[in-house]
């Protein structure tokens, strides 16, 4: 007697199930094998790292945990944001003076998307070009046709459209300013639509007090802080002086030396307490975008150097070159660290509970350790993400683990697909 065959009912609704499983394969989460993001968990992209044994492609974060989220109604200095050093110097953005641009790049995704992933604070160098003002990464205070970029209105623009789109969001952009037509700043932002947003210097505070709480700015609508290079600018613009609301460290190859976090020339010593913020530059002078995976995975340390410099200061901004490029959790991972012991005491931002008492973690399966503490885990399923990877290009695909187990679920649906036929035919 022929051995019985399943009924073709039955074959049908394994077939259909086995194709869903290859539909959806198994996530993995930070640093696990991949072959293209689809392998990979929420808020992670597939890449590689040129660090030391990290040859393969792996699941990298590209999101922010977005600590307003989860810990509401601090004073703004309380928190920690990321920073994008030249947001609009973008690896493959075509040029639009007709001119093959030479300069260097420090981003791969446009300010749109670096907003979406959680970015909050934009550094962004503009300049007098073309009877407009353009945003150009030059030389010697002079936009050129080979170092222009866009017109300072485009990028804007991209601000207001996030900031309409999220009413709860606030942006801070960092200006280093070349503009000296008269009201040239003013117009450009006024043309954006960006005023409405405007935080007012009258209300920023002095003498290093707190500053209003999150909660009280979105209330206001004054989600756009706006601050420039040129002392100018205050008087006659109304547009706040950098240096006078926070200090920084240098920025270049003098704010990557381990162990070392010296003041930048025009800012306040970093242990003043006459100002609130503080910002931590975290980039080469002369950026490489295959070196970039190195230099954040090197984060961790710089930070544990500046807050102590600090004199036990969290960096409210952390600006650094490729945000997206580490061996894992990268700048986000510190990001979240710091912000989980400064919010809640606990050891990631991924531990915080809404509305709980400081101190009361849960459990995220993550070691305890400082904020600076360097790891390729990261917690971060389960908590608000903001955006999607759009490099301008892509890492070359390899082979994973998550690639054979579709080769093989693939190959089962096949031959259930030969035997429901063969089911048929009887």
């Amino acid at each position: 007697m022929a051995p019985q065959l399943l009924p073709s009912s039955v074959l049908f609704l394994l077939h259909i199930a086995l194709l869903l499983l290859l539909l959806v394969p198994c996530s993995a989460q930070v640093g696990g094998s991949c072959s293209s993001a689809r392998d990979c968990g929420t808020g992670l992209y597939c890449g590689s790292c040129a660090a030391p044994g990290r040859t393969r492609l792996s699941c990298i974060r590209n999101l922010t945990i977005q600590p307003t989220s989860i810990v509401k109604g601090l004073p703004f200095n309380h928190y920690s944001w990321l920073v994008t050093h030249n947001s609009f110097s973008i690896l493959g953005e075509p040029s639009r003076t007709g001119a093959e641009r030479v300069t260097f790049y420090n981003q791969e995704d446009s300010v749109t998307n670096q907003l979406r992933n959680g970015v909050r604070g934009l550094m962004l160098d503009m300049y007098d070009f073309n009877d407009d003002v353009w945003l150009c990464h030059s030389l010697q205070g002079q936009c050129y046709n080979f170092t222009a970029f866009v017109p300072a209105v485009e990028t804007l623009k991209e601000v207001e459209a996030f900031l309409s789109e999220n009413p709860l969001e606030i942006v801070t952009i960092f200006i280093e300013d070349y503009v000296h037509s008269p009201m040239g700043l003013s117009k450009v932002f006024t043309a954006a639509d960006l005023m409405k947003y405007w935080y007012p210097i009258s209300e920023m505070p002095t003498n290093g007090k707190d500053w209003p709480s999150v909660t009280d700015m979105v209330a206001k609508n004054h989600r756009l802080l706006v601050f420039t290079s040129d002392a100018s600018k205050e008087a006659s613009e109304g547009i706040a002086y950098q240096w006078s609301y926070l200090r920084e460290n240098e920025s270049g190859d003098p704010g990557i030396v381990p162990g070392s976090c010296p003041n930048r020339k025009e800012s306040q010593p970093l242990n003043s307490r006459s100002a609130s913020l503080f910002m931590q530059n975290y980039f080469p002078t002369m950026p490489v975008q295959n070196e970039a995976c190195k230099e954040n995975s090197g984060l961790p340390q710089m930070v544990q150097a500046c807050y102590a410099a600090a004199g036990n200061r969290i960096p409210n901004f952390i600006a650094v070159n490729f945000y997206m490029r580490s061996n894992g959790g990268g700048v986000f991972d510190v990001q979240d660290r710091i912000n989980g012991l400064t919010l809640c005491g606990c050891n990631t931002i991924a531990a915080c509970q809404v509305g709980a008492p400081m101190g009361a973690c849960k459990d995220t399966g993550a070691p305890n350790r400082t904020p600076w503490s360097s790891s390729s885990e990261s917690s971060v399923n389960g908590n608000v993400y903001s955006g999607t990877t759009e490099f301008r290009t892509h890492p070359t695909a390899g082979a994973s683990n998550t690639s054979t187990w579709s080769s093989f679920v693939l190959l089962l649906s096949l031959l259930l697909t030969v035997k429901l036929f063969a089911s048929f035919m009887h």
